[in-house]
């Protein structure tokens, strides 16, 4: 499996973007997904994830009601819509997958085998 994450850069206090995460190899139907970001300094951080049956998602207390996680099948694509953006959001954002994680383990980082380089997410205060 490979993922091409995409859509950083540079954004203000309050404003949005959008990621995006392309897998190849294997379809979306038969992965869990999920986004981490490490800040400068910081180890890196769950942030959210979405179940392979579409249904389930799971998100960090800090993100809840401001970033949405979905998926489009069609293009085998994840994305994090990120909104309200605070600069505690300023981090390098990674893409995450795998065929076995269980639901209590969504937002563990070794609960994953498949990683996409990072795209670097900027909140400008």
């Amino acid at each position: 499996v490979q993922l091409q994450a995409s859509g950083g850069g540079l954004v203000q206090h309050g404003g949005s973007l959008r990621l995006s995460c392309a897998a190849s190899g294997r379809t979306l139907r038969n992965l869990d997904a999920a986004w981490f970001r490490q800040a400068p300094g910081k180890d890196r951080e769950f942030v959210a994830a979405i179940r392979r049956n579409g249904g389930t998602t799971k998100y960090a207390d800090s993100v809840k009601g401001r970033f949405t996680i979905s998926r489009d099948i069609s293009k085998n694509t994840v994305y994090l819509q990120m909104n309200s953006l605070k600069s505690e959001d300023t981090a390098i954002y990674y893409c995450a997958a795998d065929s076995q994680t269980i639901l209590s383990t969504l937002g563990s980082q070794r609960a994953y085998d498949y990683w996409g380089q990072g795209t670097q997410v900027t909140v400008s205060s």
